[in-house]
Order: C-alpha cells, then sequence, then structure tokens
C-alpha cells in the first residue's frame, strides 16, 4: 500500500505538534510520564503567582502550580489555584499554603505542614490559605516609618544647611580655636605645677603628718589623768575658798560681808577729807610759831571739826 505525500506531511504534522506539546509541558516542570495528585488553594490575591511557578513543602520543591483562575462564580472571593504534587505525598490536617513574594518579583508558593499524624486531605480536597508576614510585608510596614524616617532627615539636613550657611560659625570656630590654645596653655601650666609644686606640697603635708603624729605620741604618753586630778583638787580648793570668803566665820569674811565695818570705814574716810578741807583753808589753828621766838599765848581752842 503506497502512502500519499499529502498523508506523510500530515502525519509528520502531527507527530511534531505532539512532540512539541511534551517538550512545552517538560519544560513546564510537569512530569509527563508519572501520576501526580491535583489539591486546591483559594488565595485572596495571587500576588503575581504564574503557572508552572514550583510548590515547595517546608521549602522542599514537591510540585508545580498547574492552573490558576479567577473564580467568577464567586466574585470577592480570590482566586483559585490548582496545584500538583507527588502522587502519594501525604498533606496532614493542618497545613496551610502561603505565597512569598520576592525580593526581585515574582512569589512561589508554600506548603506550612501541619502534625497531624492520623487525619489528611483527601486528594482534590482544598486546602486553607494564611497571610505571610514575610520580607515583603514586614517591609511594607516599615515604609511609613521610612517615610517619616526621611522626613526628619530632610528638616535636619535643611538645619544643617542653614547652620552651616551663619556667618556666626566662623567666629564660633574661631573662639573655639582660642578657648583650645588656653586649654593647651593651661594644661602646660598644670603639668609644671604638678611636676614641681604638687611634690613640695606633698612633702610639707608628710612633714606636718609626721608632727601630729609625734604630737598625738606625746598627748598619750602624758599623765592626763593625774593632771586632772589635780585640776579637780585646785578647782575644789577655790570653791571651799569661795565658800570661806561668803561666810562671815571668819577675819577675811567679816571683812567682805560686814556692813558695819563698811559704814566705819566710810565715815572715817569722809572725816580725814573735811579734817584736810579745813587744814587747807586754816592752817593757823593747827600750827604756832615765831620768827623770833616769843612765845605767844595759845589761843582757844575751836571746836572740833570732826564730829
Amino acid at each position: 500500500m503506497k502512502i500519499s505525500r499529502e498523508a506523510k506531511i500530515g502525519l509528520t504534522g502531527i507527530i511534531a505538534l505532539v512532540l512539541l506539546f511534551f517538550t512545552i509541558k517538560f519544560l513546564q516542570g510537569v512530569q509527563l510520564f508519572s501520576t501526580q495528585d491535583t489539591y486546591y488553594i483559594n488565595f485572596r490575591n495571587a500576588k503575581a503567582l504564574a503557572k508552572s511557578s514550583p510548590v515547595y513543602a517546608d521549602g522542599y520543591d514537591v510540585g508545580i502550580v498547574s492552573d490558576i483562575r479567577y473564580d467568577y462564580d464567586h466574585p470577592g472571593t480570590g482566586v483559585i489555584v490548582q496545584i500538583s504534587v507527588e502522587h502519594g505525598m501525604r498533606i496532614p490536617a493542618g497545613t496551610t499554603a502561603v505565597l512569598d513574594e520576592a525580593m526581585l518579583g515574582g512569589c512561589t508558593l508554600n506548603l506550612l505542614m501541619g502534625n497531624s499524624p492520623v487525619e489528611r486531605y483527601a486528594v482534590g480536597d482544598t486546602i486553607p490559605s494564611a497571610e505571610n508576614n514575610g520580607l515583603m510585608a514586614k517591609a511594607a510596614e516599615l515604609v511609613p516609618k521610612l517615610e517619616q524616617t526621611l522626613t526628619k532627615v530632610d528638616s535636619l539636613l535643611t538645619s544643617l544647611n542653614t547652620l552651616a550657611s551663619d556667618p556666626n560659625i566662623k567666629k564660633i570656630l574661631a573662639n573655639a580655636e582660642t578657648l583650645t590654645a588656653n586649654l593647651d596653655q593651661s594644661s602646660r601650666g598644670l603639668n609644671k605645677l604638678l611636676e614641681k609644686d604638687v611634690p613640695q606640697m606633698a612633702s610639707t603635708f608628710t612633714a606636718a603628718g609626721q608632727n601630729v603624729a609625734t604630737l598625738t605620741q606625746k598627748l598619750n604618753s602624758l599623765d592626763l589623768e593625774g593632771t586632772m586630778a589635780k585640776v579637780d583638787g585646785a578647782m575644789n580648793n577655790v570653791n571651799q575658798m569661795t565658800e570661806r570668803l561668803s561666810s562671815t566665820d571668819n577675819n577675811v569674811g567679816l571683812l567682805l560681808n560686814d556692813t558695819t565695818l563698811y559704814g566705819n570705814l566710810t565715815r572715817t574716810t569722809d572725816g580725814a577729807a573735811r579734817l584736810v578741807e579745813d587744814l587747807k583753808a586754816h592752817p593757823k589753828r593747827y600750827v604756832h610759831f615765831s620768827v623770833f621766838g616769843k612765845k605767844e599765848k595759845p589761843a582757844e581752842p575751836e571746836k572740833e571739826i570732826l564730829e
């Protein structure tokens, strides 16, 4: 049987299309000659997830994303993602699916495996999804804070530019230079003081301390108790003397305390004063003498002055 030329061309085209189909599937990561299990995941946001993206189970590649479609029957509920994993893979209950965004774009699907030893998802079940607060989410949270920080940095730079353009800055720097020079000079003077005067002062203080120590030793060697006993005895004698001076049972006490003796002395002093005044006023009453030795008749004695 002879095959026509047209049949050969058609058969060749069909074989080429089949090979192209399998090649595309192979390049997409689909295992053509192995059976796979299909599961579904509903995401509120697909985050640029693409078909044939790898599916990881705790970071290990276990399958691919075989299909992504929008749920037109329930608008607003999200996107339905179909995944194909290795046949016989056990996905325990409690497993959740998250989307990890890459720094340079793109997205990967990661299954966070549960730990149920008995229950597991059946083939064709829908695995629940969860929001992933990964690096990009944290970066998104930091954006407002970063904007505030940039605003503050801009204000700070503006203030620095204003401060740098202030002509008083040069004066301040010149004063600071002068102040630094004065501090350097003062530091040198202080160093000289520490090198010369301070050792002398220290030696003086040391000698004074030694003298104080010597004085303390001498004070310790004194018989302070005996001295204080003598002082107490002297004070007792003074007290006794004071008591005797205050008493009238002795001559000194009578002299100090007898008012009669004081009155007599006062009258005697007054009489002596009057006598001296009368003697000055009438000396002839008391002194009689003659130049030629003639005795005169004594005058009659006058009345006594003293009473």
